[in-house]
């Protein structure tokens, strides 16, 4: 793992870099966990906009994974580390000793070979999940269920992970990587160990072309719109003042800087000991 910057021979390239893919070992997804997945160019069931600046893009197809690690005590062989397109994360192929097949977010370290498991019992090793119950205080987690049974939801993305920090009878206390402190069910899975790919952070695009293979569309500013298309559009000139542009808005009128817009029947504040704003 790691980035290899470009030549810079031509525009394009000057400040290009990509992954060296070097932990992967097999091209070809496995294909009975492969599924078609469908582009919706930022559209509803009504064909309208409602996500702006999607479209185009390079075919997917999608990789079924399995974020609840829900079978239990079984030996789990690492096939292949792969490429998923849907995400910045790599994926491991495990072949489990009764024949199935899953995929996995790998976490950094892994290697073909390795072999793990999901259970309470299951050795303090990165890729093996555990009951946070079971977990000792001050590991590095990821893939962490905020409901039992639910499968993974924090710290999926690459080279993420949150650490435990503490635990009683009932919850345990995680702290994210954005100092935010919550608690969460001890009944609940974890995953050991750092998501894997932690360059992806480093790589630089180097040109707008490479952000259309991914689907992202270029991105007008609203001030070099007219005032019917944007709030902040039109005046004499490069205007910065008047004419509803005197403090930056969306395009529907809501403030974009500062305007707290959590709902009041957000419940979660009750797993939320340390907020991430201060």
């Amino acid at each position: 793992m790691g980035i290899r910057k470009l030549k810079p021979i031509t525009p394009g390239t000057r400040f290009y870099s990509v992954p060296t893919f070097d932990e992967i070992t097999k091209s070809v997804p496995e294909k009975s966990l492969v599924q078609t997945l469908k582009k919706t160019g930022g559209r509803n069931n009504t064909g309208r906009i409602t996500s702006r600046h999607r479209g185009g893009g390079h075919k997917r197809r999608y990789r079924v994974i399995d974020f609840k690690r829900n079978k239990f005590d079984i030996d789990a062989t690492v096939v292949s580390i792969e490429y998923d397109p849907n995400r910045s994360c790599r994926i491991a192929l495990l072949s489990y000793a009764d024949g199935e097949k899953r995929y996995i977010l790998a976490p950094g370290g892994i290697k073909v070979g390795d072999v793990l498991q999901s259970s309470a019992t299951a050795e303090i090793r990165d890729g093996n999940t555990l009951p946070l119950a079971k977990i000792p205080v001050g590991a590095f987690i990821h893939n962490v269920e905020m409901k039992p049974g639910k499968g993974g939801q924090i710290a999926r993305t690459a080279g993420s992970s949150v650490q435990l920090v503490a635990r009683d009878e009932k919850y345990a206390q995680i702290k994210l990587p954005s100092s935010e402190v919550r608690v969460v069910p001890v009944n609940c899975l974890a995953t050991i160990g750092v998501v894997g790919n932690s360059d992806h952070e480093n790589v630089s695009y180097g040109k707008a072309g490479r952000m259309r293979w991914f689907g992202v569309r270029p991105q007008t500013r609203g001030m070099a719109m007219n005032p019917i298309d944007h709030p902040m559009g039109g005046g004499e000139g490069k205007s910065k003042s008047g004419g509803g542009r005197l403090h930056p808005r969306s395009p529907w009128g809501q403030l974009a800087k500062g305007l707290k817009t959590r709902k009041k029947r957000n419940q979660s504040d009750k797993y939320i000991l340390r907020r991430r704003v201060k």
